[in-house]
């Protein structure tokens, strides 16, 4: 059982060290939150505290994808249509 969340975990902190990459304030300061937000719970056995932290970790996930795709959007506007129309 705790092999297979520690996989989870592993596996949560590589996505969302891949989706820091291109966070506005910087991967640098992403990666230091990140790394600081997983040490603070490294001594965390309890299962099902774990497994809350996980569905935390993919909730920020969800939310970041959301940020990247609305930063997308914006920027295909801007692009693409101009704001003098009336």
């Amino acid at each position: 059982m705790a092999n297979s969340l520690r996989s989870e975990v592993i596996k949560l902190y590589k996505n969302l060290l891949y989706l820091g990459r291109e966070y506005p304030k910087g991967a640098d300061y992403f990666r230091s939150r990140l790394k600081a937000a997983f040490l603070k719970h490294k001594d965390e056995t309890d299962p099902e505290k774990i497994k809350q932290l996980i569905a935390r970790g993919e909730f920020v996930i969800k939310e970041l994808e959301a940020l990247y795709f609305l930063r997308k959007y914006r920027a295909m506007k801007k692009r693409y249509y101009s704001d003098d129309k009336p």
